[in-house]
């Protein structure tokens, strides 16, 4: 059994849990089905494309669902109706289901199906609000004294 024990962290580090949480299921989700094969490829700083070799399946068969942190593809082969009788079968048929676990704040950018490759590109948008500030040091405003409005009508 290949198993990583997170305790040690999970004492000194607040708000990892879903991390750690990922990391434990990581094994027990994939444990074994490999299709179908694909890559994952950084493509820049916050673009990233996933790519499925999903041969023999139309872009009717194939479904894909982008939910908060999650991608979730399927393939549903549909049945042929001019299937003869076959002698070997070395090309897939059945169907399958990938599930991705996605960074905040990445989402779907694009799909498209071509020559029997799925490829599914993400881009990383961080909202202004989240992203990294510069504070400068040393630009305390001069202090200003404030009439008392009884006084500036005294005088």
């Amino acid at each position: 059994m290949n198993r990583f024990d997170f305790t040690p962290y999970r004492r000194t580090m607040v708000g990892f849990d879903r991390l750690f949480d990922l990391l434990e299921n990581q094994n027990r989700m994939n444990s074994g089905d490999n299709y179908p094969p694909f890559n994952i490829e950084r493509r820049g700083e916050d673009a990233y494309r996933i790519t499925l070799a999903v041969a023999g399946f139309k872009q009717a068969d194939i479904d894909i669902t982008a939910q908060q942190n999650l991608l979730v593809i399927q393939g549903k082969k549909g049945e042929d109706a001019s299937a003869g009788q076959y002698l070997h079968v070395g090309i897939a048929q059945r169907g399958f289901e990938r599930r991705f676990e996605l960074a905040d704040y990445v989402r779907v950018d694009d799909a498209n199906l071509e020559d029997g490759l799925l490829t599914i590109d993400l881009v990383r948008e961080v909202p202004e609000a989240m992203k990294p500030k510069k504070i400068p040091v040393g630009t305390q405003k001069p202090l200003t004294v404030v009439k008392d409005a009884d006084d500036s009508q005294a005088a």
